[in-house]
Order: C-alpha cells, then sequence, then structure tokens
C-alpha cells in the first residue's frame, strides 16, 4: 500500500456535536482519578492513617510511577486492537471499582495500611492506564483538522473542569460530612467511584457512532515505536514541557488542604472554595481561549496560560498577609491559565501524532498517547511526593487524629510547596517549547 492510503485518515470537516460531547464525557473519569488522590490520598495517610510524610510520599509515587512503564505497552496492545473503545468499557468499570478500595481502610494504621493502600493504589493505576491511553489517542483519529482538534479540546477541558469541581470540591465536603476519619474517606471513595463509571458510560455510548478510523499497520515493535516517538522533535519537547507542568500543578494540588488549614486557617470550606474558584471560572473562559488559538495559534496561547499560571502562584505568596477573599480571586486567576493550558497542550498533542501518521504512513497513536500519558502520570505523581519531601525537610508532624497544631518552619514550608514550588516549575518549564514548530501550514504541507 502506499503511504498516503496507509496512513490514518479521519474526517476533515466539522465534526456533529455528538461527537465532541461524547468524548468529553471520559474527562469525568480523568479528571476525577487525576484530582482527587492528588487532592486527598496524602493528607489522609499523614493525617487519618498516622503515616510518616517521607513514606506516604514514596506510597503515593510509587504506584503512579509503575505507569510509566506501562502506558507505553497498553498503547501498543490497543494500537494492534486497532480498536479503542473496548478497552474504554473495561479499564473504566475496573477503574471505578478499584478506586473505592484504595479508601475502603481494612487497616487503620501503621504497615498494613501503608501497604493495603500501596497495593490498592497500584491496581488502580493499572486499570486507569487501560483507559486512559486509548481515550487519549482517539482525538488524532477523529479528524485530521488542525481546528477540529482545539475544538475537541475545548469540549474534553471544559468537562474536565466539571470533573474537577464536582470530584475536587465534594470530596472534602463527603469525608467530613460523613464523619471524618476512615468512615469519611469511604464514602467519599465510592462517590468518586460513581463519577468515574458516569464517565466511562458516557464515553462509551457517546462515541459509538464516531467517524474513528485506525487504518495503516503499526511499527514491528515497542521499541521501534518508542524511537519513532522520540525522534518526532515538537513531540518530544511539548511532552517535557507537559511533565513539568504537570508535577508543577500536581504539588498545588496536593497542598490544598494543608494550605487552607494553616494558612488560610480554614480547615472545612477552605479546600472547597478554592477549588470552586480555581475550576469554576475554567467553564466560563473556553470560548476566550478557543478565540487565542484561532487568532494567535496554539504555541502562543500555551505560553500565556502557562504565565497566567506561574505568576498567579506567585502572588499566593502573600497569602498570610492579604484578605482570604484576595487569594480566592488570585486562584481564579490561576484557573483561567490552567484551563488554556489544558485545551492547547492537549490539542497539540494529535497535531504531532497526526504529523508522525503522515510522515510515517504507520499507525502508532496509541503508543504516542501511551509515552504522553506515562509521563503526564509521573508528573501527577511527582507533585505530592515532592511536596511530602518539602513537608518533611520543614518539620511538618504527623498525627492519626486529625490535624495538630504545626510550628512556623512547617507553616512556611506548606506555603512554599504551594506558591513558589508549583510557579517556578510551571514557568521554567516553557523552555522545552523553544523547539516546537508544527504550524497548520507544515501539518497540511505533510498531510498533502
Amino acid at each position: 500500500m502506499s503511504q498516503q492510503s496507509d496512513r490514518m485518515s479521519g474526517t476533515t470537516g466539522t465534526l456533529p456535536t455528538r461527537v465532541p460531547a461524547g468524548y468529553a464525557l471520559g474527562s469525568l473519569a480523568t479528571g476525577a482519578f487525576g484530582t482527587v488522590p492528588g487532592l486527598l490520598l496524602l493528607p489522609y495517610l499523614t493525617d487519618t492513617l498516622g503515616i510518616a510524610a517521607a513514606l506516604a510520599g514514596v506510597l503515593v509515587l510509587a504506584p503512579k510511577a509503575w505507569d510509566v512503564l506501562l502506558n507505553p505497552v497498553v498503547g501498543r496492545i490497543s494500537d494492534r486492537a486497532g480498536t479503542r473503545r473496548p478497552f474504554l468499557l473495561a479499564g473504566g468499570l475496573a477503574l471505578a471499582v478499584l478506586f473505592a478500595a484504595i479508601f475502603a481502610g481494612p487497616f487503620r494504621s501503621g504497615v498494613p495500611a501503608a501497604l493495603y493502600v500501596a497495593f490498592a493504589f497500584l491496581t488502580t493505576a493499572t486499570a486507569f492506564a487501560f483507559f486512559q491511553v486509548p481515550y487519549v489517542a482517539m482525538p488524532a483519529e477523529l479528524t485530521d483538522s488542525y481546528t477540529e482538534r482545539t475544538r475537541l479540546m475545548t469540549w474534553r477541558v471544559a468537562v474536565l473542569a466539571v470533573a474537577i469541581l464536582v470530584s475536587g470540591a465534594l470530596a472534602p465536603v463527603i469525608v467530613n460530612a460523613s464523619g471524618d476519619g476512615i468512615a469519611g474517606h469511604r464514602w467519599m471513595g465510592l462517590f468518586v467511584a460513581a463519577v468515574i463509571a458516569v464517565g466511562v458510560l458516557g464515553v462509551y455510548v457517546g462515541t459509538a457512532r464516531a467517524p474513528l478510523s485506525v487504518e495503516g499497520g503499526s511499527e514491528p515493535s515497542l521499541r521501534a515505536q518508542l524511537r519513532v516517538a522520540a525522534s518526532n522533535d515538537a513531540f518530544r519537547g511539548l511532552l517535557v514541557c507537559f511533565v513539568v507542568q504537570a508535577a508543577g500543578i500536581a504539588t498545588m494540588l496536593a497542598g490544598v488542604q494543608y494550605f487552607a488549614t494553616h494558612v488560610l486557617k480554614d480547615e472545612e470550606t477552605g479546600p472547597t472554595v478554592l477549588f470552586a474558584c480555581f475550576v469554576g471560572p475554567a467553564l466560563l473562559v473556553m470560548p476566550l481561549w478557543k478565540r487565542v488559538g484561532q487568532r494567535s495559534g496554539k504555541l502562543r496561547g500555551y505560553r500565556i496560560s502557562s504565565s497566567m499560571f506561574a505568576a498567579g502562584a506567585a502572588v499566593l505568596l502573600a497569602a498570610p498577609v492579604v484578605p482570604a477573599v484576595v487569594v480566592y480571586l488570585v486562584t481564579a486567576v490561576i484557573g483561567v491559565g490552567y484551563a488554556g493550558q489544558q485545551v492547547f497542550g492537549l490539542a497539540m498533542l494529535p497535531d504531532c501524532i497526526a504529523y508522525d501518521a503522515a510522515r510515517t504512513g504507520r499507525r502508532q497513536a496509541g503508543v504516542f498517547t501511551g509515552v504522553w500519558t506515562a509521563g503526564e502520570t509521573l508528573g501527577l505523581a511527582l507533585g505530592p511526593g515532592v511536596y511530602a519531601v518539602v513537608l518533611a525537610v520543614f518539620g511538618y508532624v504527623s498525627s492519626t487524629s486529625g490535624t495538630v497544631a504545626q510550628s512556623s518552619s512547617a507553616r512556611l514550608g506548606v506555603l512554599l510547596g504551594f506558591t513558589v514550588l508549583p510557579a517556578v516549575l510551571v514557568a521554567g518549564a516553557l523552555v522545552f517549547l523553544r523547539g516546537y514548530d508544527l504550524t497548520p501550514e507544515k501539518l497540511s504541507e505533510v498531510q498533502s
């Protein structure tokens, strides 16, 4: 077969609304799993199970680091299967069940509790890989249009914002309303599992008639596919930037509960209000970021939104001496930047995949997204781990009986980990985009 006929070919026209809407529902699952463990797992380990901060950081990092090895393999499997949707259903439903198991709490403290959480988190991360990797691969196969990929990601990030708001804002409320401790976390786990299940069933049904196209052979081995992915300069730079920024975002996410408790002095409502301020504006600015992408390009939009996030995080260093309302307003600015980061980063990924498909004539979107999600997972896992290290260095005291008074040094660690560290990571990562050059003209030229 010729290279032109053998490569992936999707629609170049406007997708019917049911396609981006149905596809976006999967972000209920990715958003919930990407948010709640980063928000509550570390405090659950340190302040409910009484596990030392350093060890808790390892427990949060190690199971998800497993996905760094697993995700490219899952991508290879889904490429060779020639279809993505069955993986969404099987992996997604397993994810829902196993997520609830993480917070089931059969052991109340000590080594048994630590080992149980580590094992439960490992199996949940495995199920997530079989859902997430095929899910992220689908946009490159839904359309060949540069602008339609941005539209797809606008829908997806809008639903992602809803998922973060619903799961991230309500999860702490459910824990507190259900008696806190292990019992409260059990009910929270069941609630988030239900959100995940709704997203899984929604994307599976919603993409049933989507114009997916996965024709074309793949490279003969996983090693060969990884070598091709590594040779794609635009993809490599975008990946490293996104991973570093994911670590910065996850560091801030891991610090929400600590920041609200020890800086804002509002343990009960602070985390929920912070999340509402972070995510709520994102639902309103999606049309704005879409217009920015159309007028200025995805790369410039990515840089603008990342700079907005970093600047807002740095400003929050003044949180101890300004009114809470100022903190919440700045958090909203950070949320606007975060929304843009997600839209443009995720819209640039299928451009990289389409460029590779047109250049090589091979079907390997799964491996590209496997590498991508592996990196993103590593970044999201590193965030809580790094934050735990900061807490340990500054002398944070763990407890089995809830929040305890902390030293001024520990409170400083809570503040720096939530503000300066994310700002540095998100802004500094932009240096890796210097070589990104996938313009609409270049993509059109290689696809013609």
